[in-house]
């Protein structure tokens, strides 16, 4: 999916003061499964395309802290049960110091509607057989992973 000037300058402007402020960026995501074939995912308002959602591990914050967080502000999510490790992942396509640990969650409560905002323009489940037009590649690669109990490739 093309990137406009906007995001490419946005992703540029954010990576240079990441690589001012911190050695290496380190992320969380989660693939958000019901029990009826359905995956959690969200769309940006400043990034084009539909993600797992998740973010930044901030200092002094675990993963689960950032996973809880993460998921808590993006679809109203609260884990209620125990998160697996699908993997851990160098993501080269965001910088060469960016890595994301990816969890699977199949325990949870969704707490409310997820209203749009500036961040989250849209949140929903959707079927694992039709994922929405525009769901990044490496999403629909790590759900592929996932649902086949393949172990993860090792790039995001």
């Amino acid at each position: 999916m093309p990137r406009t000037l906007r995001h490419r300058l946005l992703t540029a402007l954010l990576h240079v003061y990441f690589r001012l402020s911190r050695s290496m960026t380190f992320g969380v995501r989660a693939a958000v499964l019901n029990d009826r074939g359905e995956v959690f995912l969200v769309r940006h308002g400043y990034i084009p395309g539909w993600y797992l959602p998740g973010g930044g591990v901030e200092v002094g914050e675990t993963m689960w802290d950032a996973l809880e967080r993460e998921l808590a502000e993006e679809g109203n999510i609260a884990i209620t049960g125990p998160a697996s490790l699908h993997g851990i992942f160098f993501n080269r396509q965001i910088s060469r110091r960016d890595h994301v640990a990816l969890f699977v969650i199949r325990s949870f409560t969704v707490e409310g509607i997820r209203r749009p905002d500036r961040e989250i323009a849209e949140a929903g489940f959707f079927p694992l057989d039709r994922l929405p037009e525009g769901t990044t590649p490496a999403t629909r690669r790590r759900l592929e992973e996932i649902t086949a109990g393949n172990p993860p490739a090792a790039n995001w």
